[in-house]
């Protein structure tokens, strides 16, 4: 028996896939809170989907500020707009840090695996100077070298968000859907979708 997927993840498959030809159509942004309540935001790539869930994948590095905005509220939001399709998804939920330190195998296992599935040149950015802190050097960078079979450096971070409620509109059709999800007694979730004025 196949996985059954929500009607709001087959929104945004079919989504990424009409807007396939469109290299910034896997960018998104991710919402934090800040340290003084005020909204963070940032432009973040999407890197899949958790294996067999709606978990939403993302890439990051653990000395950049929303880490430590994340450990103090896990809670975020993605906006996401795809310009040829004029769709956008509102997707907030809880974000799970999966760093080198997660005392969980699997959850090591599949932050291995995103390493491995990042450009060579995607990866050398995780050994860069710390992302946000002054850059006092009058030099030029000096060149990198990585052992491109070496697993994730210590900077290397996975994102999980795990979505509780997503608000899809598509300004072609004039349509908004609101999705939102209950836990049911085996811990999974059920969603139920409303629509609403755009």
């Amino acid at each position: 028996m196949g996985t059954v997927i929500t009607p709001w993840k087959k929104l945004l498959l079919d989504a990424l896939e009409a807007n396939a030809h469109i290299k910034h159509s896997s960018f998104f942004q991710l919402a934090t809170v800040g340290f003084n309540g005020r909204p963070s935001n940032r432009t973040v790539v999407f890197r899949g989907f958790q294996e067999n869930s709606e978990k939403i994948i993302i890439n990051t590095d653990c000395r950049t500020r929303k880490i430590e905005e994340l450990k103090h509220c896990p809670f975020a939001e993605i906006c996401w707009y795809f310009t040829d399709s004029w769709e956008q998804f509102r997707i907030n939920g809880m974000i799970d840090i999966i760093d080198g330190s997660n005392p969980d195998p699997g959850k090591l296992q599949q932050r291995e695996k995103s390493w491995f599935a990042s450009s060579l040149k995607s990866r050398l950015q995780y050994l860069g100077p710390n992302p946000g802190l002054p850059n006092l050097s009058e030099e030029p960078p000096k060149e990198i070298f990585l052992d491109s079979s070496r697993g994730p450096v210590d900077a290397f971070c996975l994102l999980v968000l795990d979505p509780d409620q997503v608000d899809y509109l598509n300004l072609k059709s004039n349509q908004r859907l609101s999705f939102t999800s209950t836990q049911i007694v085996n811990g999974e979730k059920s969603w139920t979708s409303e629509r609403i004025n755009p």
